[in-house]
């Protein structure tokens, strides 16, 4: 249950959804999400600019690699911003 939940915090901030729609929110929830989950918003959300019509379905690898490897999911995702900028 846990990991769906996690999942479904990760695509609510990466997809600025419900409660993350509020700026202040999605800065709240960085102090207390945990990391893990905090690599997959960030994963999650490069890769959604990098293929808007992407599926939530179609990007559950992300949440893979966000939980055993964290850090280096936001490293990724971080070379993904910048390689789109």
């Amino acid at each position: 249950m846990a990991t769906y939940v996690d999942a479904w915090l990760a695509h609510s901030l990466a997809a600025h959804l419900g409660h993350h729609r509020d700026p202040a929110a999605r800065e709240a929830a960085a102090g207390l999400l945990s990391p893990p989950v905090l690599a997959h918003a960030a994963l999650l959300a490069e890769l959604a600019r990098l293929v808007p019509d992407a599926d939530v379905d179609q990007l559950a690898f992300a949440a893979r690699i966000a939980t055993t490897e964290p850090e280096a999911a936001g490293y990724l995702a971080a070379f993904l911003a910048r390689a789109r900028s």
